[in-house]
């Protein structure tokens, strides 16, 4: 993959201007743009289509191929063979195939997802969460990324899949670097090295884990899943939306004072301020798909195999679907929102980190009163499609 070209002028309609920190940390201008000026924009810079209104990213998702990881040998080919491991985990997660292969390995990671077996969990991850803000509430302040958004997600997460929860923060570290290559479409050579080690170092954590699990086996996912790109996957996706939900959704409430104050007031709207906040700031902002043929969309036709990202954070923000689209309403009905994707590739694991959002919202109402954000700039992670902060520093009076 070549490096990408910046856009030399500052109006250009690309999605390389998220390169940009100052439009990394506000992107919607820029997705307001699009989806007004040229909905199915052709992206020189980027070589693929960029898709933003509401029903047409519905149709990319719904329509149009997942299947875009080149094969080791496709690389190899390219003169890129060094980054073979890393694709022979890519071309086997589920984010990149199609039916039939898609449809079975996602009923194998499903099976743990069920909403019912969610909600069994609940009183536990409460527990957890709990366990995780005693410290801090004496101390008037925290860092709600590394104080709760990091680690609730890493220590459910290792306990579904039956790895030690100790480990967690190992998980955490390669689960943040995979991450990276999902989220980016520019090639950082610094990086691939540090990518590489840490694919390869999962893969052998996980098949160790599954070697274990057949000489002594115990309650788990890596028992049921048995498959090491598959438990990757799991992981990455358990950890990375819920914690950039618990941390742009704090952002949020904080920058809205009045729907916080609404939230405390009813705190029944919990579960639809999540809703609200997912589509907001959703932590997961655009993915890509191939063209399944030649096609024609939003009067552009797209050739067989070009490539086509969807911008679901653009969609989720489009005021045909949803009236007052940049206004927060921790109420807002009739929110179908496109946060966690759609149809045969919704995320798995959406019931698990619904309920955890909520649990942790559910604790800072009961637990924090006045809470503001401590003056210091915030910084975006560097991650283009998974969007969150590095860290989350605010203040608080503690509630009695």
């Amino acid at each position: 993959m070549r490096p990408v070209a910046a856009p030399t002028s500052g109006s250009a309609l690309s999605l390389t201007r998220l390169l940009d920190p100052e439009v990394l940390a506000d992107p919607y201008p820029l997705y307001h743009r699009l989806r007004t000026e040229d909905p199915v924009h052709w992206d020189p810079f980027l070589h693929v289509w960029v898709v933003t209104r509401y029903r047409d990213v519905i149709r990319v998702l719904h329509d149009f191929s997942a299947s875009r990881t080149p094969s080791p040998e496709q690389l190899a080919a390219m003169g890129l063979s060094r980054l073979a491991p890393i694709a022979q985990v890519m071309v086997r997660q589920m984010l990149f195939l199609d039916a039939p292969a898609h449809t079975r390995l996602r009923s194998l990671a499903a099976y743990a997802f069920t909403p019912a077996r969610v909600e069994a969990l609940r009183a536990h991850i409460r527990e957890i969460t709990d366990r995780l803000l005693e410290p801090v509430l004496a101390q008037g302040r925290m860092d709600v990324i590394a104080d709760v958004a990091e680690p609730l997600p890493c220590i459910v997460t290792a306990e579904m899949l039956g790895v030690p929860v100790d480990d967690h923060r190992q998980l955490k570290a390669w689960s943040q670097d995979f991450a990276e290559m999902l989220g980016n479409f520019q090639h950082n050579p610094d990086h691939a090295s540090r990518i590489l080690r840490s694919v390869e170092e999962m893969t052998a954590y996980f098949r160790s884990a599954i070697r274990d699990q057949r000489t002594r086996p115990r309650a788990g996912l890596v028992s049921a899943l048995m498959n090491a790109e598959i438990c990757i996957v799991t992981m990455v996706g358990g950890q990375e939306t819920t914690t950039n939900l618990i941390g742009n959704g704090v952002l949020s409430l904080v920058r809205n004072p009045e729907e916080l104050a609404r939230l405390r007031r009813d705190p029944s709207l919990v579960p639809s301020a999540v809703e609200e906040l997912l589509r907001y700031e959703s932590p997961s902002q655009h993915t890509a798909r191939l063209a399944p043929d030649d096609v024609e969309l939003g009067g552009r036709p797209i050739r067989k195999r070009q490539a086509v990202i969807a911008v679901m954070a653009a969609a989720n923000r489009d005021p045909e679907r949803f009236p007052d689209p940049d206004r927060l309403d921790v109420g807002r009905t009739d929110n179908r929102h496109v946060a966690f994707g759609w149809a045969a590739h919704f995320c798995f694991g959406a019931p698990l980190a619904r309920m955890e959002g909520q649990i942790v919202f559910e604790a800072i109402l009961r637990h924090l009163q006045d809470l503001a954000l401590e003056p210091r700039p915030l910084v975006w992670r560097t991650n283009l499609g998974l969007r969150g902060l590095t860290a989350l520093p605010v203040t608080f009076a503690r509630a009695h």
